[in-house]
């Protein structure tokens, strides 16, 4: 077949435009949208001249904000930094965006720094792997890589089980400002083959209670519920000048306008953010922040704080406003799309810009557009020139995010699964959008919070109020999957106490058994009996990733430019969320029984 029938094939086949133009977190870590090195070139020259004078410590630490409006390139901007030290290893990557908890911001950016040093840095392994790799070679004065280490430490490991309790002693004889030597052993057994070490490894340093069991092989202390947001700011400036000792860590806020809460002291997701990014630089050794955000959050918000000087000197050393596009930027910027698409298609087209008029495209620069409006004016003119096509029927303007969100889930739902504030906040929206509505003979009247005093809160995460048979129902949700040992105890007993918490049903969603023979198990059975009738609804990783997705994409319905109702009206019209098993067997008549495919916790 010659190119131009391959080129009218190609062109009438696919559409490389027709996909959801924004930039979501996932999209940070992956290949995700071509990058334009020209565009905003400025603000990531600024950016890598500030990471190469931390990195040669003529600045131990240098803060930079962003400001910039909705569309004009700041996540493409990071993302561009992030695969530049993916690729030249100058430094490790931490990028916030997903806050749940504001009242305990400092276990939320634990729980970020561990999952971001989750991924691949620039040796081929994990960001953790690195660093493990790097105190070790300096302890024993080796010159292992990561892959190398990994296999030398399995091969330790078979003959010495008390290797890494050896390795934390000699690693602590040259770090003595480190208060917990933890630390080093969690970061030591992320090197561990076993995928199962290395992700307890891993949830322990983000925070998380491990399973007695675990915590016992791994040889690691489990702090209580109220030394965690106590202690994680310490474990966070710990994890933070290890990394300072080998190479500078760039910290990345972004996204903070989507998180529509504020904590208990009034105080907004930015603002809570820029506080926790002045004292991160007041503490740390040697890094580069970076905070994107809107010109108005800047203003009306970070400027309003009765700090905000104290803030603004150190989140803002330099500042950096992105431009909209000019014309040059329009036609840059659609002729890498084009050629990453033609690449794919092996075809040669006459021209970069091809099939659309260089012309246009200057025209439409003159206009000062944003990245996204560019880009969807080519998702709309996409055509032969000469060829007039029958229109495509119409999509609900929610299907690309949706479907957007659903693909991002594939490759974090791990990760996802374990964290209960968003799994119940997933649930708390998907029940919000059926108020009204008789489901299960509940009729939803009200999604209501727990009134409870501040050592009994984060247990049961709402309460469903409705109707049923004439009868007051109040079934109060507690989320508790990725919990275990006395946290797991201590909301099972708030569950069945069901006059303090104003209740007449309490649910537990939950995937692990409960161990027999425990204080938990025991609330779990009171729980269950005919006195309580409460339930247990398992919960499965395929009835959970709809609700996640809806949820994500209400999160995030600005970037996507969609409205609340147009979300509800897609979620309603697909029957994703009336249809969800998790849902119907909430408001179903309580069965009494433990499911039979509970999995074992230590899986």
């Amino acid at each position: 077949m010659s190119n131009d029938n391959c080129l009218i094939n190609a062109i009438k086949s696919h559409n490389p435009f027709d996909r959801p133009l924004v930039v979501r977190s996932q999209d940070i870590w992956e290949t995700g949208f071509p990058d334009v090195p020209s565009l905003n070139a400025h603000a990531s020259d600024t950016v890598f001249d500030a990471i190469e004078r931390v990195r040669t410590k003529q600045q131990p630490v240098i803060g930079i904000t962003i400001k910039a409006e909705r569309g004009l390139g700041k996540s493409h901007l990071i993302s561009r930094i992030r695969r530049r030290l993916q690729t030249d290893g100058s430094a490790l990557f931490v990028y916030t965006s997903e806050i749940n908890d504001l009242n305990r911001i400092k276990a939320e950016f634990l729980r970020n720094l561990a999952n971001s040093l989750k991924h691949i840095g620039s040796q081929g392994m994990s960001q953790w792997r690195e660093l493990a790799t790097a105190i070790f070679n300096e302890a024993y004065n080796k010159a292992f890589t990561p892959d190398e280490m990994v296999r030398h430490f399995s091969e330790v490991l078979k003959v010495n089980s008390k290797v890494v309790e050896h390795w934390t002693d000699r690693v602590l004889g040259i770090k003595h400002d480190i208060e917990n030597p933890d630390i080093i052993a969690a970061i030591l057994w992320t090197l561990s083959s076993n995928p199962s070490e290395e992700r307890y490894a891993i949830n322990w340093l983000a925070g998380q209670e491990l399973p007695q069991s675990k915590a016992d092989a791994l040889g690691l202390a489990n702090s209580s519920v109220q030394d965690r947001e106590a202690q994680a700011f310490s474990t966070v400036r710990q994890i933070l000048d290890l990394i300072s000792d080998y190479k500078p860590i760039v910290i990345c806020f972004d996204e903070l306008e989507s998180i529509l809460m504020c904590n208990d002291a009034g105080f907004t997701a930015s603002q809570v953010t820029a506080i926790l990014a002045k004292d991160l630089y007041d503490k740390i050794k040697r890094g580069v922040f970076i905070t994107a955000m809107f010109p108005q959050t800047w203003t009306d918000q970070i400027r309003a704080l009765k700090e905000a000087e104290s803030v603004t000197d150190r989140i803002a050393q330099k500042t950096i406003e992105l431009t909209y596009l000019k014309s040059e930027d329009v036609i840059a910027l659609v002729s890498q799309w084009l050629k990453d698409f033609y690449d794919q298609q092996e075809v040669i087209p006459p021209h970069s810009v091809y099939p659309f008029d260089e012309a246009k495209l200057r025209e439409l620069g003159k206009e000062k557009p944003m990245v996204r409006k560019v880009l969807q004016w080519c998702a709309e003119n996409w055509t032969l020139p000469i060829i007039i096509t029958p229109p495509l029927p119409l999509k609900h303007p929610v299907e690309s995010a949706y479907k957007n969100e659903i693909i991002a889930l594939e490759s974090k739902i791990k990760d996802e699964i374990e964290d209960n504030n968003k799994l119940a906040n997933a649930l708390r929206f998907s029940f919000s959008t059926l108020v009204g509505q008789i489901l299960e003979n509940v009729q939803i009247t009200e999604i209501a919070d727990i009134k409870a005093r501040s050592i009994d809160q984060g247990y049961i995460n709402f309460k469903i109020v409705g109707q049923e048979k004439g009868n007051i129902v109040k079934i109060g949700i507690a989320v508790l999957e990725g919990v275990s040992g006395m946290f797991l105890q201590a909301g099972l007993k708030r569950l069945i106490d069901y006059k303090k918490f104003d209740l007449t049903r309490g649910c537990l969603v939950r995937s692990k058994n409960v161990s027999s023979g425990t204080k938990a198990k025991q609330y779990l059975d009171n729980l269950l009996s005919h006195n309580l009738s409460g339930e247990w609804v398992l919960l499965k990783v395929e009835d959970i990733k709809p609700l996640l997705a809806m949820n994500s994409v209400m999160k995030a319905r600005n970037d996507y430019e969609l409205t609340e109702t147009q979300i509800i009206d897609f979620a309603l019209e697909n029957r994703i969320i009336i249809d969800n098993n998790i849902i119907r067997e909430i408001l179903s008549d309580p069965s009494g029984q433990i499911p039979e495919d509970t999995i074992d916790e230590d899986i």
